[in-house]
Parts: structure tokens; sequence; C-alpha cells
């Protein structure tokens, strides 16, 4: 509608809308103002803190984390003659993600890194638990 509509618009026919307040304004006040405020409302810091603070119990426990390059089935006969130098083929190509366990529970995937002189594991994608 034009400038020029609003002015000879039936005043019966107007919608009052509600009154829009920037993000970061106080809004105006009106009922349930006065409510307490949600969880959802707290801050993700004091969120986050007490969450820990219950968990707080189980940051001693010890857990198996298990990176697996990949794996492979032979016989026991095979298995037998192996030696220093054996090449053992497994089910995963090169470049491709590494399987992380959490006591035998996969948790993640990653790629493997070189730290120093050591190995290590760079997660790159967290399984959601189902």
């Amino acid at each position: 509608m034009m400038a020029e509509d609003t002015e000879n618009a039936d005043p019966e026919s107007t919608v009052d809308l509600p009154e829009f307040t920037p993000e970061g304004s106080a809004p105006a006040s009106g009922p349930g103002d006065n409510l307490p405020a949600t969880t959802d409302e707290a801050p993700v810091a004091e969120r986050e803190s007490h969450a820990a603070g219950e968990l707080e119990a189980v940051f001693d426990v010890p857990v198996n984390i298990s990176a697996v390059l990949g794996k492979t089935q032979m016989d026991v006969s095979t298995l037998l003659k192996l030696s220093k130098g054996t090449v053992i083929e497994l089910d995963r190509k090169v470049g491709e993600a590494i399987d992380i366990f959490v006591n035998d529970r996969l948790v993640a995937r990653g790629e493997v890194v070189l730290i120093e002189e050591q190995l290590g594991v760079t997660m790159t994608e967290i399984i959601q638990a189902d």
C-alpha cells in the first residue's frame, strides 16, 4: 500500500501490528514479563559449568581408546607364518578415515598425524549416539 492509500484507507479496516523491537533493545512490557526465565535462556557458560559439575564424579574413570587403521581376516596357519617385515593387507585405502573406539564403541572417525616422532589421531567426525 502506498502512502497516499493509507491516508484514504478506512480506519476500521486497518490492522494493529505488534511493535517491532530491534534485536538487543528491550521490548515493551506486557503480560508474562514477571515470569522466571527458562533453562533455555540461561547463559551457555552457566549451563556448561553446571553440566561439568554433574560429571565431575566420572572424570577419573579410565577408558580404553583404540584407533583402528583397518581389519583383515586370516587363518591361524597363515598367522603362524608371519615374520618380521611381512605386509598385511587391510580393508581400508590410503587416506581413508580410521575408526576411533572408546571402550569398544565407535565414537569418531579421524586421520593419522605425525607429532614429532610419534603417531597421533585427529578427529574429523564425531559419531552421534543412537
